[in-house]
Formats: structure tokens, sequence, C-alpha cells
């Protein structure tokens, strides 16, 4: 079905207008967002999303509204999968909580305006070429693969894009606001926010290449891929402070968006033998076989994703993880001056770390396993409650 330009022209408008109205009255000024703030604002762009949904299927027909939420429900899922390496990326570059807003919106931003250039690419490939849907078949199959590896969010290591954003980006080592550029002896000179901008940027390329495979697999109208892509990044700045704490949890869901992305590989496999023109394969002619309906595709998604979820929630690897991982980084929050300046804040990370470490005294003798390079992430914990005691030294000297 052919979608109508103004349709297209109004659905752009709504896009860019919600953009501005994010960075106007929510990015501009530097803060950290709270958490109702985050769940409210959260809550409205997945209204947003799925009164979009209904429209879609109110005026494009059933088939176009269960596309739309297959494409927009595993590009959600795979964004959530994706803030955990933005989660690495911000902590690797030390961004001040405040500022991490606006580093995010532009992370948005840039995977929106590079996304929409993958998807008119694919588009036309498909259009002239049958066979590309084999490589995008294949691209999901070695991406679920990658998936199923341990530590697939390793801490401690940095993205290629970061390592060489960092190599030959030189930049100041402090930050000066949100600024791009500073003033430093005299010399104008990169500040580490434009490097952490550039690797997210950078970063979010590489998530495309499985992404844009992924809601193909699904549907095959541009606009359906365009606006389910678009809805989905829309609020992931709020879902970021939502479950900033809740990530770590997540212990199984890169093995649910394995499993999705292999059935959707194997989904465009099946699509691509039915729609077969190469000589080699069944002498030029379409194979015969079974196509998975859309329909289908969107049950096994949600109830992947269910499963995944509920598995990790309830998951006691799950909350002994979460534990440690969140003492950890909330004690480097904590300690890092620039990171968090606002004293209340910061008492709020120092109160968070401590019933974490309340939490892994707790754990079974199994779970405590879990704490990698014991002797530096107590020294750690330590070093976080010395400063906090000089700090209520410091008050205490300061009100008397």
């Amino acid at each position: 079905m052919e979608t109508p330009a103004y349709a297209w022209i109004l659905t752009i408008v709504v896009i860019a207008g919600l953009l501005a109205f994010d960075y106007f009255f929510h990015v501009r000024k530097a803060h950290t967002p709270s958490l109702k703030e985050s769940a409210i604002w959260s809550a409205i762009y997945v209204s947003i999303a799925v009164l979009f949904g209904l429209a879609v299927l109110v005026f494009g027909g059933p088939d176009m509204g269960t596309e739309y939420f297959a494409g927009y429900v595993t590009e959600k899922a795979l964004s959530v999968d994706n803030l955990f390496v933005f989660l690495i990326i911000m902590a690797s570059f030390k961004v001040p909580r405040a500022d991490q807003q606006k580093v995010l919106l532009f992370g948005i931003i840039f995977s929106l305006v590079a996304r929409t250039a993958f998807i008119f690419l694919g588009a036309a490939l498909i259009n002239s070429f049958a066979w590309v849907f084999y490589i995008f078949g294949l691209i999901l199959l070695l991406t679920a693969g990658h998936l199923l590896k341990p530590d697939d969010h390793d801490d401690d290591s940095d993205g290629v894009v970061v390592r060489l954003a960092k190599k030959f980006l030189p930049a100041s080592e402090h930050y000066d606001g949100d600024k791009l550029f500073t003033v430093e002896n005299g010399k104008r000179v990169l500040t580490p926010m434009l490097l952490v901008m550039v690797a997210i940027g950078g970063t979010d390329i590489l998530f495309a290449l499985d992404s844009i495979p992924a809601i193909f697999g699904l549907t095959q109208n541009v606009f359906i891929v365009f606006t389910a892509t678009a809805f989905s990044l829309m609020g992931l700045r709020q879902l970021f402070f939502l479950i900033d704490g809740l990530l770590d949890r997540l212990i199984f869901l890169s093995y649910g968006l394995a499993v999705i992305l292999g059935f959707i590989g194997v989904k465009l496999v099946l699509h691509a033998l039915h729609e077969n023109t190469l000589p080699f394969i069944n002498d030029g002619e379409h194979v015969n076989v079974l196509e998975v309906s859309t329909g289908v595709s969107l049950g096994v998604i949600l109830g992947v994703l269910l499963v995944t979820i509920l598995a990790s929630v309830f998951s006691p690897k799950g909350k002994a993880k979460n534990a440690v991982s969140g003492a950890r980084r909330h004690a480097v929050e904590y300690l890092d001056l620039n990171y968090e300046t606002d004293m209340a804040e910061r008492d709020k990370i120092f109160a968070k770390m401590c019933r974490e470490e309340d939490q892994i005294r707790k754990l079974p003798e199994k779970y405590k396993r879990l704490v990698r390079h014991e002797t530096e992430f107590l020294e750690l914990l330590r070093s976080a409650h010395e400063e906090h005691d000089k700090a209520q030294v410091r008050a205490a000297a300061a009100e008397g």
C-alpha cells in the first residue's frame, strides 16, 4: 500500500517537533532528571507510539498495523540492549550526570538520521535485488550467535569506536560544562563531551547493521520501517534514567534478543528462498517453503520478551549481579566529583551504594563469586565510605 505524501510530511513534522520539545524543555538546561520525571515522560512517549500504531491500524488496515507493532516492539527491545553500551561509553568518558541527557539526545538524533539513510538504502537494494534478503538473514543469524556469547556487555572494555575516538580526537582532560570546545593554555581544543558524542554516534552506526535488517524481516513497507524505528528511539533518553539501576538485572536480555534475531533471520532466509532468483539455488526458480506471517512473528517476539524479562527479574543471579555491579558503579560515581556536584544527589548515590552493599552481604556464597577483582572492589567501597565521612565532617564544620 502506497503511503500518501501528506502522511510522510505530517509524521516527520511530529517527530521533529517532539525532538525540539525534548531539547528546549528538558535538555537545554543541564540537570539530573528525577525518577518521577523519567517515568512520566517514558509513559508519554510509549503512549504516543501506541496511538500512532492504532492510527496505522485504522487507516492502513490490520496488516500494516500488525507490521508496525511487531517492528516497534523489536526495535524498542534492541534499543534497551543498546543502553547497556551507552552506559559503558558514558562511564568510560566520565560524563557528568547532569550532562548525560544532552549526550543521549544527540545519540537519538544521530541514530535517527543514520538509520533513515540505512532504511532507504535497504529499501532500494531490496527492490532491485531479491537476494539481499539472504544477506540480511545471515547478518541477523551472526548477530544472534554473537549475543549468545557470555559477558557480551563488559564494563571493563572500551568498544572499537570509543578507542578510535580517544586516539584520533585528542581532547582536554576536563569538561567545560556541556561545551564541545574550550580554551586550554590559550588554544581552542575539543572537550570530552564532543568525544563521547562521536563515540555514541559511531557506535550507533554499528547498531543499525542488525537493527535495520531485523525490521525489514518483518515488513518491507518503508513508511512502517521508518516510523517503527523512529518511535522506538523516542523516549529512549527518559528510559535510560528510568531503568538505569535495572539494566544489570536484565541478565537474560541478550539471550532473548538472540532468539528474536535468529527467528527473524530464519524468516528472512525463508522469504529469500520464496523469492529466489539466484541461478545456483533451485535453478533460479522460487522455492516452495513455509513463510511465517507477521501476526505469528509479533506473537513470538512478545512471548520471548515476556519470558526473558520475567526470568531476569526473578532470577537470584540477576538480583546478585545487579547488586554487585550497582555498588561498583555508584562508588565510582560518588568518588568522581565531576560526575555529580549536587550534594543532595551525591548523598542519594551513596545511599544506593550502601543498600547494594547490604544486599551483597546477604548473598549466598556462590553468588558472591560474581564480584570480580574482589580486593579492588572492596577498596573502592572503602574509599567511598572514607570520602563520605570527610564530607560529613566538612558539612558539620560549615554549619558550626
